[in-house]
């Protein structure tokens, strides 16, 4: 493409917005990680910023050693283990059917318009609440996935990726006698790599950083995802203080409220920080492009 002097200059205010916002999302990051390395007396003394000063590792010592961490994480990690496959069988369960153009379904696209509009307007917390108290759910691991076990917003980017996969390929699979179970695992599901890594990774990060619910639907602190812990711990020191054993206690002496914080917080978003480069190369991969030949 020839270089004008608008390219140019559009390429220049395109990159330094790009930059902008990159380094606007890396320095949170970079600040909280300093604050975890730094000694108590560098925060107290407001000494910290984008480099630790006086480095240590009393704070990820303290969070190595705290239960009460540890058993939100694992809460944490039942919740995503549980919650990640519940969310992918439904939504393809919801998506398929509704890309059929063909299925003489009287009332698909009225569903559909239902469907965001209860991705825009939904019932309300007490009904909600209501529904999962009535149901027997509070205290347990299923109030914290039922409830979102079918997230609109990414049946809609499913049903409208299974749209886009041409229509002669279920119709040559048919003919070679596929029903559509096969049809679906077959031919759809294996082409829409980049459709399922995005609502998985949306899926991920739904129940990795809720914390809301953890909250309402909770009646013990032993029972808290990781997210609503760390809500705690952030919101109410005194609080957290109080849930604490009297080794938790002993190490705390050597570390600073904040940079114990920062620490648990660091730590808490590794695994998405791990997970996210594997998924995101789905993400402008066309798998479709070329599958029809003649």
């Amino acid at each position: 493409m020839k270089k004008t002097k608008g390219r140019i200059a559009f390429q220049i205010v395109n990159y330094t917005v790009i930059i902008l916002l990159t380094v606007s999302c890396i320095i949170p990051i970079l600040n909280v990680l300093a604050y975890s390395f730094s000694s108590s007396q560098a925060i107290i003394e407001n000494r910290v910023s984008l480099l630790p000063v006086d480095f240590t590792l009393e704070a990820y010592k303290f969070v190595m050693n705290s239960a009460e961490f540890w058993r939100s994480m694992l809460v944490t990690v039942v919740r995503v283990l549980i919650g990640v496959p519940l969310n992918l069988i439904m939504i393809i369960l919801v998506a398929y059917p509704l890309s059929k153009s063909q299925l003489k379904f009287p009332a698909r696209k009225w569903y559909v318009a239902f469907m965001i509009c209860v991705m825009l307007f939904n019932g309300g917390l007490m009904p909600t609440y209501f529904i999962v108290a009535k149901t027997g759910l509070i205290d347990s691991i299923w109030s914290l996935l039922l409830p979102q076990a079918v997230p609109i917003f990414s049946c809609i980017v499913m049903m409208n990726f299974f749209r886009g996969i041409p229509e002669e390929l279920e119709e040559s699979a048919i003919l070679d006698g596929a029903n559509p179970l096969q049809v679906l695992t077959k031919i759809y599901l294996p082409i829409s790599k980049p459709s399922i890594a995005t609502v998985t990774l949306f899926s991920l990060i739904l129940h990795w950083n809720s914390w809301f619910d953890g909250l309402i639907y909770s009646n013990h602190t032993t029972n808290y995802p990781l997210q609503s812990y760390l809500q705690t711990l952030v919101v109410s020191t005194a609080q957290s203080m109080q849930n604490m054993d009297a080794d938790s206690m002993l190490a705390m002496m050597n570390v600073n409220q904040t940079n114990m914080q920062c620490a648990q917080i660091f730590v808490s978003i590794i695994p998405l920080m791990i997970v996210y480069p594997f998924l995101q190369k789905y993400f402008t991969t066309g798998l479709t492009l070329g599958s029809v030949k003649g």
